[in-house]
């Protein structure tokens, strides 16, 4: 598989296709790696933790990661784009445990790149068919009954590089342009019933302060559902690559939507048909027609561990498959893990909450025999929708598409517990 950060040193694409050859058998109860009490001079010798003393409560006042996790970091694929000013990162997923993303390792994309704005400085208006046409300033957005909510935010590019084939070694690059948080801020409704929504105000176009003045159009119907705006993530206010000071919450949609450092919405009567909306994120069908205003990002999911970037270290014996399952139109009911390339399929444990338009954790445990695994997983949410495989996707929508890839990912693992992106169709 080609790694990402090193294109010129591509490996060799499995495009598996077809029956697998062989099944994978479970092993008995193996006893895992543990160090010896007897004998191990790091329970034997008193270590420098044990008898030097160690920084005071001000030595760090925003607390920071230990030194020895320094290599959990967002990553960027320099050539994917021409400018890291107009470019993305991705997540660290397999490093990563729980639903909850840190604040600083959520991935970022920005389009004329962070903007630096002073809260007070900063203003959003409503405007066009209302009733009476608005601004309020931060202060005024903290006046208004608030709320909490966990969603994840995906990309809709996110696993694009994957629609012809297997591309990019690690589930970071192939499903990275993702993250889950909790937000903090108004609901959308409250402030467009203040500036009273006009009967003939349908759609609602939403506008960022940025450089590159992104804007989307919203249906008028999801605007007074779900949406926030927002000023708050993970109890914290929100980082400036996340909208720093403002931004529109838009649960279970793709990330383009989601406009950060929100400054304006104007309400009308019909979509505005913009850049982000016509000549991108619209996907080219085989017949030559696109399908367009594809918001909600559907069921899905990723086995996260082991991956390509977290191989199988300890050998045979005990060993944890942990993933992230999500879907834009609910909760995960269920999620299925193979070993086998999905000629067989067992029921994984979904642990931690299950929240609607959030991220599921799932995990598999079994005794690995250190024969090759094919390790796939499939998810299935409340309304009853079946994340699918790769070949089903391309035959309604062909292999011109970049954009809501929720295709089946296939990890290859060898018998030393290497793993490689593969494709099993």
């Amino acid at each position: 598989m080609e790694n990402p950060e090193n294109p010129k040193s591509a490996g060799r694409r499995s495009f598996l296709k077809g029956g697998l050859m062989g099944g994978v058998a479970l092993a008995g109860a193996a006893t895992a790696g543990r160090a010896l009490a007897a004998g191990d001079p790091l329970i034997t010798e008193v270590q420098d933790w044990n008898r030097l003393l160690g920084d005071g409560v001000d030595a760090k006042p925003y607390g920071t990661p230990s030194q020895f996790e320094a290599h959990v970091v967002r990553k960027n694929v320099p050539w994917l784009t021409s400018d890291a000013i107009s470019s993305i990162n991705f997540t660290p997923l397999h490093e990563l445990d729980g639903i909850i993303t840190p604040s600083g390792l959520c991935f970022e994309r920005h389009h004329g790149g962070v903007a630096v704005i002073e809260p007070s400085a900063h203003r959003l208006m409503i405007n066009g068919m209302v009733d009476k046409p608005l601004v309020f300033t931060m202060e005024d957005l903290k006046r208004f009954p608030r709320e909490n909510r966990v969603y994840f935010l995906e990309c809709a590019a996110n696993s694009g590089m994957e629609w012809r084939g297997a591309q990019l070694n690690g589930c970071q690059f192939t499903h990275g342009m993702l993250h889950c948080v909790m937000y903090t801020g108004v609901p959308l409704k409250a402030l467009l019933t203040e500036a009273g929504v006009k009967p003939e105000g349908k759609w609602l176009l939403a506008e960022g302060a940025d450089a590159s003045a992104m804007t989307r159009s919203i249906p008028m119907e999801k605007a007074l559902d779900d949406c926030l705006v927002a000023f708050g993530m993970n109890g914290e206010a929100l980082r400036a690559e996340q909208g720093y000071p403002l931004r529109l919450v838009v649960p279970g949609w793709e990330g383009n939507m989601w406009v950060k450092w929100l400054r304006r919405l104007e309400v009308g009567d019909q979509p505005w048909q913009q850049r982000e909306e016509t000549s991108k994120y619209t996907d080219l069908l085989p017949d030559g027609k696109s399908r367009r205003f594809t918001w909600a990002m559907d069921v899905k999911s990723v086995i996260t561990n082991p991956s390509p970037q977290a191989p199988i270290k300890h050998g045979k014996g005990p060993l944890v498959v942990s993933g992230l399952a999500w879907s834009g139109h609910g909760t995960i009911k269920r999620v299925d893990v193979s070993l086998d390339g999905g000629r067989n399929w067992r029921t994984a444990r979904i642990d931690g909450p299950s929240l609607p338009k959030a991220l599921h954790r799932f995990y598999y445990e079994f005794d690995w025999d250190g024969s090759e695994l094919f390790l796939q997983s499939r998810a299935i949410d409340e309304q009853g929708l079946i994340q699918p495989t790769k070949d089903q996707l391309r035959s309604v929508r062909g292999t011109n598409s970049i954009y809501h890839n929720n295709g089946i990912q296939t990890w290859y693992v060898n018998k030393d517990g290497g793993i490689e992106n593969v494709e099993i169709s």
